[in-house]
Parts: structure tokens; C-alpha cells; sequence
């Protein structure tokens, strides 16, 4: 990577010398150089971004992404994913086991950690809590996290049973491992396809109550304090859940939590049409579990925030509402979906780049002189349009697929390497 120097950016990074101060940054060799106010180009051959009008910060990570390799390039692999991330904005992600054969032992988490070597973007592998996540037995936890795993879960499966969670939490704890819960009792959920409420009952669907989350949380968080673990919850979607976890961080338990970003702007009235772009697991809530997520953002309750980024096929899609296949492609889209929900700057660079990492136990990019250069550089005022040009997925799955939208990454550099979105 050639000479960088981003001018006239907004620094946002709480601690930072140049915390909210417009600076200019240069780059040399993938490492931060030099931040000042001022600073002229080394010579002609130096790339100049500029940055009037951005922020300039620490790349995002994201807590929650599928990508299908091994097993399922079709829908996804290493190379388009993380072109996807890098075009949001994010130098990071974390890819759940959601994958044929799961991410289960040592063979996979060595494979994704092998393949993913040189790139851009980061890739750290979730290993899954149970073999094959089936929610029997309990897989190769400890094997995993030598090898590279930086949390367990079974992906879009909910562990079912309490007796395994609480093994594998008690396991888990015992060399600073992470267990991540899916919450949704599948008894109550009954396999159904909405949010239970008006919407569900206006089109004649079955629906999955609040109740399938709000017990799995409270059932979860009872085995977390029984064992004094660690453990956090993603892509929480209901109010009942937001207030049980805020109790529980009272109490002084080790929780913590995030939210995908679709379930901030849209609710199950968008379900009216039946665009199976919509349909998602967990569900979309109402206008309430929607206000009460955003509350508990800008509260602190909800420590993150994910993309939850599950590319499908158009086969998987373009079918009836009720046999179509769960998931948004949402790596793309982070940024304007926050931006439009009504968090700040400030609050989306804490949910996306911060608080991410200090989940996981990552460092946090310092943006320090001498220091690699890991930054994300984005407008919130800048808009682009979502269209066949600019999805860096195999996928097209999103409701906003086709729009113009408010909140553009202009630029990622990490790894010595850097990437444009013009």
C-alpha cells in the first residue's frame, strides 16, 4: 500500500488525544504515521482521501456474520464476505458455525483461520457450543478456542437444552471462554414464521410470541449466575428481553448483549406485503420492542450491535412467505440502517467498533502513531444507492436492496491494505 494521507476528518475515538478534533492522518506502510491538524503530503506519489465532512475512526467489527464456507459457497464464501464487510465498513468480523460441517473442532476453526490469512478484513471463527449443533453433546470447546475460536454458539440454532448450556458455560469459564445464546425456546416458537401480534393475526399467519425469547433469556441468564459465567446474548428483538438483561447487569452479572440492525428500523407491518426480504429469525417485533431497542442502546444496555448478515439464494427467497428462508444480507448496511434509527456518531462508533470488541476480548485499534493502521472512514450525510454495482455479496437478500440511502463508508484500511467505495 502506497503513502495515505486522509485530510480534515472527525476523529472520534473516547481517550484519543485528537477525541473530536478534526485531524489529518498520514499512513506509510500500513502503519499510522503521523496526526496532526496539518499535515502536507510526503510526496507526489502520496494517495490523498479527503476526509472534510467524515469521521474518521476505528474499523467496525461485527459480532454476527454467516458466511457459508465451508459447505455453502453458493451463498456465500471467505472472499465475497469480507468484501461485503469491507464495503460496510468493517475490518473485522466474527462468522458463526452456521456451515456444512459446522465450525465444531479444531479441522474447521484452523481452516477459516488459515483461509482468511492476508485479507483486509479479519476473520475470527465462532465455534459451535454442541457437535453439529444439534444440541446433544457438547463439542470440542477448549480445542477451539486454542486454535483460534473467539466465542461458542450454535449459530441460528438456540441450545434447547439446559442442562448442556450450563456445562458448556461452567466449561467455558474455565480458560475465559465466551458463550453466545441464540434465545428463543423452540416449544414455544413452534416453528412459526412472524412475530405473534396484530400483524400475524390481520394476515392469518402463526406467530412466535415475545414469551419464546423473554424465557430463553431468563432461563439463560438463571445458568449464567448459577455458574458464574460469562455470557452474552445476540440479536435480542424484544422489550421483555431489554429489561430482563438490565436487571441482570444490576444485579451484577457478567451479561452482555446485542442487536441486529434491521430489527432498529423495521417491525412486522413490513411483513403486510409478505416480501420474504423481511423475514428474519428472531422476528420483527412491534413499534414498542423496536422503541425499547433503541432506548437500550442509547441507555447502555445493549452493548453492540451486528449485521447478523445471512446471504440466500434467490431459489430460498422468491418463494411463498411461509417456506422461504430466514435472513438479510446485511454487512452493507449497518451504517445507514443506524443512521436511521437515530443513533449519533458517537453511538455508532461505541456499538460498532468499541464495545465489539471489548465483548470478545479484542484490542481496540488505538489510532496511535507507530500503531497498525486499522480505521473505517465514513459520512453520515453521504448518500449511495444499494444496486447491482455496489452488493459486494454473492447475495441480494435486503429490503433496501434497490434504494438510496443516507450514511456511506468512503473508505477501510487495515492490513496494509486499503479499500475505496467510490
Amino acid at each position: 500500500m502506497n503513502t495515505i494521507l486522509i485530510t480534515s476528518a472527525k476523529l472520534i475515538l473516547p481517550g484519543h488525544t485528537f477525541n473530536q478534533q478534526e485531524v489529518d492522518v498520514l499512513i506509510n506502510k500500513g502503519k499510522i504515521a503521523d496526526i496532526n491538524k496539518k499535515i502536507k503530503p510526503t510526496d507526489e506519489k502520496t494517495r490523498v482521501i479527503e476526509g472534510k465532512g467524515a469521521i474518521l475512526a476505528p474499523g467496525f467489527f461485527d459480532l454476527n456474520v454467516n458466511i457459508g464456507e465451508p459447505g455453502y459457497e453458493t451463498k456465500e464464501d471467505l472472499q465475497t464476505g469480507t468484501a461485503a464487510a469491507a464495503a460496510g465498513g468493517f475490518t473485522g468480523i466474527a462468522v458463526h458455525p452456521n456451515t456444512s460441517p459446522a465450525i465444531q473442532s479444531r479441522s474447521e476453526v484452523a481452516l477459516i483461520v488459515n483461509m482468511s490469512k492476508g485479507n483486509l478484513v479479519d476473520v475470527y471463527p465462532i465455534g459451535a457450543v454442541s457437535k453439529k449443533r444439534e444440541g446433544k453433546e457438547m463439542a470440542e470447546l477448549y480445542d477451539m478456542k486454542v486454535n483460534g475460536a473467539i466465542a461458542f454458539s450454535d449459530g441460528n440454532h438456540s441450545v434447547q437444552q439446559a442442562g448442556l448450556m450450563g456445562r458448556a458455560l461452567l466449561y467455558a469459564r474455565g480458560f475465559n471462554g465466551l458463550v453466545i445464546s441464540l434465545a428463543q425456546d423452540e416449544s414455544i416458537a413452534g416453528g412459526n414464521q412472524m412475530n405473534e401480534g396484530v400483524m400475524s393475526t390481520f394476515l392469518g399467519m402463526k406467530g412466535i410470541p415475545n414469551l419464546a425469547e423473554a424465557l430463553m433469556v431468563s432461563r439463560d441468564l438463571y445458568l449464567a449466575e448459577y455458574n458464574e459465567a460469562p455470557i452474552h446474548f445476540t440479536t435480542i428483538s424484544t422489550a421483555e428481553s431489554v429489561e430482563l438483561i438490565k436487571k441482570a447487569k444490576a444485579k451484577g452479572l457478567q451479561v452482555t448483549c446485542d442487536v441486529a440492525a434491521h430489527s432498529l428500523v423495521f417491525t412486522d407491518d413490513n411483513i403486510e406485503g409478505f416480501d420474504s426480504n423481511y423475514k428474519v429469525s428472531p422476528p420483527l417485533r412491534t413499534h414498542k420492542d423496536v422503541k425499547a431497542l433503541i432506548k437500550g442502546l442509547k441507555d447502555g444496555v445493549i452493548d453492540a450491535v451486528v449485521s447478523q448478515h445471512t446471504p440466500q439464494e434467490v431459489e430460498f427467497k422468491a418463494v411463498e412467505f411461509h417456506i422461504a428462508k430466514n435472513g438479510i444480507t446485511g454487512l452493507q448496511t449497518v451504517l445507514p440502517m443506524l443512521l436511521k434509527a437515530g443513533l449519533s456518531e458517537d453511538q455508532i462508533v461505541e456499538k460498532l467498533a468499541i464495545n465489539s470488541r471489548k465483548i470478545v476480548g479484542l484490542k481496540i485499534p488505538s489510532l496511535a502513531i507507530g500503531e497498525e493502521a486499522n480505521i473505517v472512514l465514513f459520512n453520515s450525510a453521504a448518500t449511495w444507492e444499494f444496486n447491482n454495482k455496489t452488493n459486494k455479496s454473492k447475495c441480494k437478500n435486503n429490503p433496501l436492496f434497490g434504494q438510496t440511502l443516507t450514511g456511506k463508508v468512503l473508505a477501510v484500511i487495515n492490513n496494509n491494505q486499503v479499500a475505496i467505495n467510490n
